[in-house]
């Protein structure tokens, strides 16, 4: 929209317009938005968020960097300090999660487990507080833990070598295939399962789509296809049946007619401009192996929202012994439906998986029988701080501001109040590494001091909206409000404006030392005076004796570059 505005600006057209708006690219779906050209006054609110969200970044990024950086090297030098509307609120999420690893205290706990013996086999089970709550304030509580050894000893005690009673219920349950993918879902995937980073992820879908021809668009947003497309899935189904790898399936779905209209899949108001990604009715060849294990995961995926629902029955059984209940749960896979395109079978024809596994039944037990809890011990575990970052999970983080969501409906309402848009992401999380704000461990995203010098002067001077990734998430949705003709570009455009002055007017008023933030005192005395070195936003410097004044002694936060 931007780009046919900018050049209709620059060749000062002054022809009346008329838009020709395409959701997909079947020929009837192309006769249909000729047969309905658009008039260009219903376009003006997609222009103006179009407008609006390029002049938010140029004068966020543009002054931000220019005031941070003046401010960084007040004292000579030159510091580049980078600032932007999408990436300093993405590294925010970085940094909290990085300081709540650092700031994590580890505490012991104790679970007990039990190994039961009945008529017909062995099976284990876990201790557990049938009366617990969670509470709020102390996340770390489970209904299994015990804090400390004697209670959990003492459990051991009281059953070691006694009988117990057994109840047990036994409900079906159904897992749906996951949506079709968009962009970020495809990176997430991608990320998880061969450790591709989002970058190359959107490198190797757009060759697909470009130079093989074999997906469709991939900086998609949406996870539906439109509700003309049926035909051209069945076409899209024959050619995918003609390969080796997904023959069975294929021809599973169209033999017995599973490509139906169906609001999951097809739902014209799930779309905005492009649909989800899907395999084209061209067949692949000449892929590298990159190229390959992309196109099978959306392949895949598919047929996958095609087929039924897999089918689960759940086995919970309590067994109590002396007043002390102990869970078991198994989990047996019925009918795999759709994750027989995964290499599921059913649990009746898995071999080699262990009794109560997501493949096998626990051991019966038969009515009033009474299994002795032959072993049974304590056993001592720590709790673990949060993970850190990988790009599939700060993918995540970004599509929901930083709000932990893993219900796939509840993320697809936070999207409009997400970081980015599924094509910037990668490149914004590229750029944090190429600007030294952030480290690749592995598959793991390690913020660096510089990340963190960032964050303590923005939180100083009070530049919430660049810290908090929530309030980024508003600008989002106030732009998604703007394309919808619900919020006019001015009153928009003077918020930004409004932030941007306050950024640049504290960044003038604060000296550098006077930075408020999180600070360490040194251990150590000063080696000048024996006085307290406390560090500030630049230095460590002394302080002085008892409240005295400092001696001028102070070292740099990266002495010789370190």
């Amino acid at each position: 929209e931007l780009i046919f505005r900018l050049i209709a600006q620059h060749a000062k057209a002054k022809q009346p317009v008329r838009r020709l708006w395409l959701q997909s690219m079947t020929p009837q779906s192309i006769r249909d938005g000729f047969s309905r050209l658009r008039s260009d006054d219903d376009m003006l609110p997609l222009a103006d968020a179009a407008r609006s969200r390029a002049e938010a970044d140029w004068l966020v990024g543009i002054n931000g960097t220019r005031a941070m950086t003046a401010f960084n090297s007040k004292g000579g030098g030159f510091f580049l300090t980078t600032v932007g509307r999408v990436q300093t609120p993405t590294l925010s999420i970085v940094v909290e999660r990085e300081e709540k690893i650092r700031k994590f205290v580890s505490r012991d706990y104790w679970e007990v487990r039990a190994d039961f013996v009945a008529a017909s086999g062995f099976y284990e089970g876990r201790w557990f507080d049938p009366s617990f709550k969670r509470n709020e304030f102390d996340p770390e509580q489970r209904d299994s833990r015990l804090w400390s050894v004697a209670a959990a000893e003492s459990v051991v005690a009281a059953v070691r070598g006694k009988q117990g009673t057994v109840t047990e219920e036994s409900k079906p349950s159904t897992q749906l295939s996951p949506l079709l993918f968009d962009l970020t879902s495809l990176q997430r995937e991608a990320n998880g399962r061969f450790g591709f980073s989002a970058k190359n992820t959107l490198g190797l879908a757009q060759a697909l789509y470009e130079k093989h021809k074999v997906l469709t668009y991939p900086r998609t947003d949406a996870r539906a296809l439109p509700e003309d497309y049926l035909a051209t899935v069945k076409e899209t189904m024959a050619v995918l049946k003609e390969s080796n790898n997904y023959h069975q399936f294929a021809n599973q779905i169209l033999s017995k007619d599973w490509v139906k209209p169906n609001k999951r899949i097809f739902d014209n108001s799930k779309i905005s401009d492009h649909f989800a990604i899907i395999p084209t009715t061209q067949a692949p060849h000449g892929l590298s192996d990159a190229e390959q294990k992309l196109y099978d995961l959306v392949a895949r995926r598919f047929m996958a929202v095609f087929f039924p629902s897999a089918e689960y029955q759940i086995t919970t059984r309590i067994s109590t012994v002396e007043q002390h209940p102990f869970k078991t749960e198994g989990k047996v896979l019925v009918r795999p439906g759709w994750l027989a395109i995964y290499g599921k079978e059913a649990a009746a024809e898995t071999e080699g998986g262990k009794d109560g596994d997501k493949g096998q039944p626990l051991v019966a037990v038969q009515p009033g029988e009474r299994p002795v809890a032959e072993h049974a011990e304590a056993k001592g575990l720590k709790t673990k701080p949060p993970a850190r970052y990988s790009e599939a999970t700060l993918l995540g983080a970004m599509e929901s501001a930083g709000k932990q969501i893993d219900d796939d409906e509840l993320r697809e309402a936070m999207q409009e109040k997400g970081l980015g848009t599924p094509a910037t992401r990668a490149a914004i999380i590229e750029g944090l590494l190429t600007e030294k704000y952030m480290l690749r461990e592995g598959r793991e995203l390690i913020p660096t001091a510089k990340a963190f010098q960032l964050m303590t002067l923005l939180r100083g001077l009070e530049v919430e909206e660049l810290c908090r990734a929530d309030l980024t998430g508003e600008w989002e949705y106030k732009l998604a409000q703007m394309e919808k003709g619900q919020l006019s570009r001015a009153a928009f455009m003077r918020q930004i404006a409004d932030m941007t002055e306050r950024m640049v007017k504290k960044a003038k008023e604060y000296d550098r030392d006077t930075i408020p933030g999180d600070y360490a005192t040194l251990s150590a005395p000063c080696p000048n005076c024996g006085g307290v070195v406390k560090e500030n936003y630049r230095r460590y410097a002394c302080t002085g004796k008892d409240g005295g004044e400092g001696c001028g002694f102070s070292f740099g936060k990266s002495p010789a570059g370190r």
